[in-house]
């Protein structure tokens, strides 16, 4: 112990100049994918249309870069921009209704969870509508199934057809009884568009749950979803729990769903403006 003590050692000081010091990286610079856990630098990533070059993960995008993928450029026309969900039951939970909508225009500088308008790819005009996850995991209440409706409407009326990008949580809880009737008329204006014999392309992306999956997100005449998007009604942990069972690998995956013949192709994002304009110049 003696060795210690001898006072051979001593405490050097660094001063270390200001402009050596450790740099602040800004937020939102670098991401991590939640699949390989590799740290991937954003605009990289953003080049990359969003995939991890690593291991594929299809990460989630804006509904602003989904239209930009599959429209032709400057051909988008949004549709019904100013509606904006009001607070009719006066819902409260851990916070008010308005409270949680103000803070996802704040976050998302969107009015609502879906973009709706008119589109052109290679010159082929549709209706496109967009659902984005990150205003209020895209529930749908009642502006969002207006929107919907009244873009599937009006393709039947201009005769053109109708594509929808799917991403939602179910229905938005807050809005109780006026969310689930959605549903019922979402679904009845996917049937006026096929009256009017005019096609329905729905794009599954993760995740697809619940009271969408349940209404229009079903309906298409072609399905198609991103790889391993998970997609179902109720989640695999509830379904699990409630059955008292061990669930299939891969259950609810959009493989496990093609398998099964509840969707018709998986398509990576590299590929999807193609395949989406071959789809809607074959059922024209």
């Amino acid at each position: 112990m003696s060795f210690f003590n001898t006072g051979k050692y001593a405490t050097v000081r660094l001063n270390i100049e200001p402009h050596c010091r450790r740099m602040e990286v800004p937020a939102g610079t670098w991401i991590k994918c939640k699949e390989c856990g590799r740290t991937l630098y954003a605009d990289q990533l953003e080049q990359n249309l969003n995939v991890c070059p690593h291991c594929g993960n299809h990460l989630a995008m804006t509904a602003n870069k989904r239209i930009e993928l599959i429209t032709d450029p400057d051909s988008f026309e949004e549709m019904d921009a100013g509606m904006h969900s009001t607070d009719p039951l006066e819902f409260v939970d851990s916070q008010p209704y308005p409270k949680r909508l103000s803070s996802s225009e704040k976050k998302t500088g969107m009015n609502e969870a879906v973009v709706c308008g008119k589109a052109a790819l290679n010159g082929r005009k549709y209706m496109l509508g967009v659902m984005d996850f990150r205003f209020m995991g895209a529930s749908m209440g009642s502006v969002v199934g207006e929107k919907i409706t009244r873009m599937l409407e009006r393709a039947a009326d201009e005769k053109c057809p109708a594509v929808i990008v799917s991403a939602s949580g179910g229905a938005r809880m807050q809005e109780g009884i006026l969310s689930l009737m959605q549903m019922a008329k979402t679904c009845a204006a996917v049937e006026r568009l096929h009256a009017a014999r005019q096609s329905f392309i729905v794009i599954m992306t993760h995740p697809t749950y619940g009271g969408v999956t349940a209404s229009f997100a079903s309906l298409g005449d072609v399905i198609f979803a991103e790889p391993k998007a998970m997609i179902g009604f109720a989640g695999p942990r509830v379904i699990q729990e409630t059955t008292n069972s061990k669930l299939p690998e891969g259950f609810q995956t959009a493989e496990f769903l093609l398998e099964k013949g509840m969707i018709d192709r998986v398509i990576e994002r590299k590929n999807l403006r193609r395949e989406l304009s071959l789809s809607l110049e074959y059922l024209s």
